[in-house]
């Protein structure tokens, strides 16, 4: 069965079963993303795209409002099989009604994920995406994204490195694309361009579990990266 009919399953049975209303929160993250986590051999891709959805969903309601451009790019993201979109949809429907319990969410798909940052990374990627949709970084957004990293373990710096893939005016600096600090030597900027390098490549991605959308916006990513790292070394000197 393909991810989404796992996930379309699996959230029919809750949608129908479960008192979710003003519980969602508290029954999809406490019961559904523990049973998509031991599903199916523990299949990581499901795991992560309930958690996209779900925290996709309310980050797109973090400003007040869910605009066509963010439907627009959660639709863009997750090209979900005609089949499957009737469910996908309400249970986003569902988790945007607002904002509440967002960090229950985000403390539970920290838990699946711990030790694993490279994946925490990639659902921060998706949520900038939903962010970015419309051209502007409202402040409620922002402060919903700072909140979300925070409880993944993500220090400023690196949720500055994380933004600035996804908005130009951040990406100008090639230290914040990097995440690192202006005195940083040498060998510590080559340490973190490989890590950086090796955790979004497309292959990676693929090895974690996650949605072939997401390649996309690694492949992106991964430019950055590389244009930051030639940037610094020309400007150092260092061939």
């Amino acid at each position: 069965m393909s991810i989404w009919g796992k996930i379309g399953g699996a959230a029919a049975g809750m949608l129908v079963g479960g008192p979710i209303g003003a519980a969602l929160g508290v029954v999809a993250g406490h019961y559904l993303f523990d049973r998509m986590a031991e599903a199916d051999g523990g299949d990581p891709g499901v795991a992560f795209t309930i958690a996209m959805i779900a925290l996709a969903a309310k980050m797109a309601k973090a400003d007040g409002v869910v605009t066509e451009e963010e439907i627009a790019a959660f639709d863009r993201i997750f090209q979900v099989p005609p089949e499957q979109q009737g469910v996908v949809r309400r249970f986003f429907d569902l988790a945007r009604q607002d904002t509440a319990g967002y960090d229950s969410y985000a403390a539970q798909i920290a838990r699946l994920y711990a030790g694993q940052p490279a994946v925490l990374e990639d659902i921060l990627d998706g949520l900038f995406e939903i962010a970015a949709a419309d051209g502007v970084m409202h402040p409620d957004e922002e402060a919903f994204l700072e909140r979300v990293a925070d409880i993944f373990g993500f220090s400023p710096g690196e949720f500055r490195r994380i933004r600035a893939s996804h908005f130009p005016a951040d990406a100008a600096d090639p230290y914040v694309v990097l995440g690192v600090g202006y005195d940083a030597s040498s060998d510590e900027i080559k340490r973190t361009y490989y890590r950086l390098v090796r955790e979004n490549h497309p292959d990676s991605l693929i090895a974690r579990g996650v949605p072939e959308e997401f390649v996309k916006i690694a492949t992106d990513k991964l430019a950055a990266i590389n244009v930051a790292y030639e940037k610094i070394q020309y400007e150092r000197g260092v061939n």
